[in-house]
């Protein structure tokens, strides 16, 4: 096991206009399972494959534990990849995939046989040894995939979107399959997904990127909390936040399409004029009988017994505003309450978990 650290690595495809990751400065500690999300194409698999070899770094360096890899071979690093699609032998049995690379690596066969053996336990494929690929479900070829790279016993775990071929139902069981088993194993794990629910759920700390650059590096609840800019607000979440442009207007106040919203005295003495406020749906309530608040109309209820999602309308609000786009608010809200389509109803929110932006830099604001 070792750190894996980025020194302020970047990467530019041949011919392309811009680097496809720029000046990225990351360090994963020792054991740590680290995700890197972030919407298709803003450089996270790139960044990995950097890290396995198969990319070059075009400045900067890499680190796995005390050695510089930045120009070290792939087979070199120590490090074992699963990968999207599985990459399994197909005329090969599930027992001679997983050992097929300490094969090669000239492990002795008693060896070879014990490694695979635990790997398969470890992952419920010990009746499954002797089958072919084809014979196995999506699912267990993923455990497979990663069987193959357990019994190298690698420094670094790196993967790839492995989830991502896999049905709904199947993607939440195995990825706490794998979020247990890197515990178990303690080996330190760089994962790739576009997926926030994933990252949230997986992550020890996660790396938000955007258009190859990173955003912000947390725990996946201090993400949540307090997201340092408007992309990552917009981004972790899910429902994602509502984002609604604000002007302040003295302490403790925004004006939201004309109607007033508290805020931290903190948060509205850090900002002048135009801003962004962010809130989460969990955070709106519907206001009390008396009670003043953002006046939205009910377009769609989801009733999930529990609790239900409000999505609704700015009242009063152009169908077409200028900038063409209907801004739409959700709202988490009890369940089983009798609201309707085309009601209308006043939300509010504690000053406290209402968020800061800046409009101009999009950067969080004091609060």
């Amino acid at each position: 096991m070792a750190t894996v650290r980025f020194d302020h690595a970047e990467h530019i495809y041949p011919g392309a206009s811009r680097a496809a990751v720029c000046d990225f400065d990351l360090t994963i500690e020792d054991g740590e399972f680290m995700v890197l999300v972030g919407p298709s194409g803003c450089g996270k698999s790139t960044s990995l494959r950097m890290l396995a070899g198969l990319e070059e770094c075009t400045s900067g360096s890499i680190w796995i534990g005390d050695n510089d890899v930045t120009k070290v071979a792939p087979k070199d690093r120590d490090i074992a990849m699963v990968f999207q699609n599985y990459a399994l032998y197909p005329h090969m049995t599930v027992a001679d995939n997983m050992g097929f690379a300490i094969k090669i690596a000239g492990v002795p066969k008693a060896e070879r046989r014990q490694r695979v053996e635990e790997a398969a336990k470890l992952l419920d494929l010990t009746e499954y040894l002797d089958r072919k690929p084809r014979a196995l479900s999506g699912g267990q070829r993923q455990r497979v995939a990663m069987g193959r790279a357990i019994v190298r016993k690698p420094q670094v775990f790196l993967m790839d979107e492995p989830l991502s071929n896999l049905d709904a139902k199947l993607r939440v069981s195995t990825r706490t399959q794998i979020a247990a088993l890197q515990q178990r194993l303690g080996v330190t794990t760089v994962y790739v997904t576009h997926d926030q629910v994933e990252a949230m759920t997986m992550g020890d700390r996660v790396a938000v990127m955007k258009d190859g650059v990173l955003q912000q590096v947390d725990t996946p609840l201090a993400l949540y909390d307090r997201p340092a800019n408007l992309f990552v607000a917009g981004f972790i979440g899910s429902p994602a936040m509502n984002l609604l442009s604000a002007k302040t207007a003295g302490d403790g106040v925004a004006v939201v399409d004309g109607y007033e919203l508290p805020i931290s005295r903190a948060a509205a003495a850090s900002s002048t004029g135009e801003v962004t406020i962010g809130v989460r749906p969990e955070a709106w309530r519907v206001a009390a009988h008396g009670e003043t608040g953002y006046p939205v109309t009910v377009a769609v209820v989801e009733d999930l017994g529990a609790d239900a999602f409000l999505y609704a309308t700015p009242t009063g609000v152009s169908d077409q505003p200028a900038d063409g786009v209907l801004h739409q608010v959700v709202a988490r809200v009890e369940g089983r309450h009798d609201f309707q389509r085309g009601q209308q109803v006043l939300l509010t929110a504690d000053p406290e978990r209402v968020h800061l932006f800046d409009t101009a830099t999009g950067e969080r604001l004091a609060g």
